[in-house]
């Protein structure tokens, strides 16, 4: 039990090793799993028990990991406040999920799927299988995009073109505070201070700073990426196609 929790002397995380292949695979069969029952969720009274349950796994997971962080002392402000974009999605999508939040929807639809896809392609992480950090890391990331999908595929929620740049406009305010918080902290929330010790996305992106400009573009581009499956299909023609089903 230990070595499931203690902070110090767990194995190494290795990306693509065969820990990270298997999450992988987990987070695969859950989005497949999802869509194959989305029709016998949509409008049955066990879609409620689906949503409020992806919310309790959501909240569940960032109460234990800072009872982890306290208990284990590694709480430290400088990394440990919930100031990730991964971490601000996960607490969207519980008010989102127990609310039916559109307004919601709309923000952590790009956030939710864009950050955490990033964060479980390339994850920034220290502790590999068996422990506790990898199982929560995992599965917030991966109940993150649930959660999302769950709104899109059985609650029928749709995110508008406008929405891209709202989400984007509460992006850069967001990252003003984080980028202050960092200078008070000597924290790097969000990668606004450096560029990530591991393997990401920004090692592609160009110097800091101006890995952050390229941040921008990428994150509108991957914005739009995820909305033109909406635009392509629009809202009439789905619901036609629901109607007839």
């Amino acid at each position: 039990m230990d070595r499931f929790f203690d902070a110090e002397g767990a194995d190494a995380f290795v990306a693509y090793s065969p820990s990270h292949v298997a999450a992988l695979v987990a987070f695969a069969f859950s989005v497949a799993l999802l869509y194959a029952f989305r029709s016998r969720l949509r409008g049955s009274e066990r879609a409620r028990y689906v949503r409020y349950a992806l919310a309790a796994v959501l909240a569940a997971s960032e109460l234990a990991l800072n009872a982890w962080y306290v208990a284990e002392r590694v709480y430290d402000p400088k990394d440990t406040l919930p100031l990730e974009l991964c971490t601000i999605s996960l607490y969207l999508c519980v008010f989102m999920l127990l609310f039916r939040s559109l307004a919601l929807f709309r923000i952590v639809y790009f956030t939710g799927i864009g950050g955490a896809l990033q964060a479980l392609l390339t994850p920034v992480l220290a502790y590999d299988f068996p422990h506790f950090r990898y199982v929560e890391f995992f599965v917030a990331h991966i109940a993150i995009i649930v959660s999302v999908l769950y709104m899109t595929w059985v609650e029928r929620f749709r995110p508008t073109l406008k929405s891209v740049f709202t989400t984007l406009g509460y992006l850069n305010i967001a990252l003003v505070f984080v980028f202050v918080v960092n200078s008070v902290t000597g924290g790097n929330y969000m990668f606004v201070a450096r560029k990530p010790d591991t393997a990401s996305l920004l090692d592609y992106l160009g110097p800091y700073p101006w890995y952050l400009l390229s941040m921008e573009a990428v994150a509108l581009v991957l914005f739009l990426a995820l909305y033109l499956p909406f635009a392509l299909v629009p809202a009439a023609s789905v619901e036609k196609r629901n109607n007839a089903g």
